[in-house]
């Protein structure tokens, strides 16, 4: 039976990707890799990782990460100390990974399931409708939420710092959305968080690239599989 295999947050870290792929005996032909974005990053190989998604044919979402190294291609905007780009934009294949990264959407439904980075706006009826053929290298404050929220309010409304946790009427945004009946939402996005396992929701951002794991849910099983972090590759904070 193939499985719809999806993977929290890998910024880069492409032993620990392996790795998991092993453990869980990921076979291209019949499995379907989603990750959840911010693929590249702060961890040791996005270059690796990027090559390495390509050649299984993976599938995912954008992450703001992900969005940074697509307009730097581009030469927009910049990137913070803490990133590591300069392999893939000095590699000899660039141009078809960040062609292939680019072909990823913002959303992806799949039966009984959303898959985004971040979260979703509680005020959108169509997520699916607001978020797709939006391009990845033009600002957009719909891609700029499902990318990069974390807490908000019933209104959609952000707060100006997410940590410390803002004030009340500020909170996780999936305390806001409700999602419609047997319809669970895959997201990342939140390693200091943690894993969400709630109704409706299953969250997977564990902070490999912190020192955490890199998570995997498989949704045909309902079933976890995790693998350690070699090492923690970034200091500071989650952003």
């Amino acid at each position: 039976m193939s499985r719809r295999i999806f993977v929290g947050d890998i910024q880069g870290c492409r032993e620990e990707l392996e790795r998991l792929l092993d453990v869980l005996h990921f076979d291209p032909a019949v499995d379907r890799l989603e990750p959840t974005g911010d693929l590249v990053s702060r961890g040791p190989d996005s270059l690796g990782t990027l090559r390495l998604l390509r050649s299984l044919d993976a599938g995912g979402v954008l992450g703001n990460h992900d969005l940074q190294l697509l307009r730097l291609g581009i030469g927009e905007g910049g990137a913070s100390k803490r990133v590591t780009f300069r392999d893939i934009l000095a590699a000899p294949d660039r141009d078809e990974l960040l062609s292939w990264l680019a072909a990823r959407p913002f959303i992806k439904a799949f039966p009984g399931l959303l898959l985004v980075h971040a979260g979703l706006n509680p005020t959108w009826s169509d997520p699916v409708q607001r978020l797709t053929g939006l391009d990845p290298q033009a600002p957009h404050a719909d891609a700029e939420f499902a990318t990069s929220v974390r807490y908000c309010t019933r209104q959609g409304e952000r707060p100006r710092r997410d940590f410390p946790p803002p004030p009340f009427p500020f909170e996780p945004w999936f305390l806001h959305f409700t999602p419609p009946p047997q319809l669970t939402i895959v997201f990342g996005h939140w390693a200091r968080l943690g894993l969400v396992r709630r109704h409706g929701f299953r969250g997977l951002d564990s902070g490999c690239v912190w020192g955490g794991q890199l998570t995997a849910w498989i949704a045909e099983e309902d079933r976890w599989v995790h693998v350690p972090a070699a090492r923690s590759y970034a200091g500071g904070q989650e952003g």
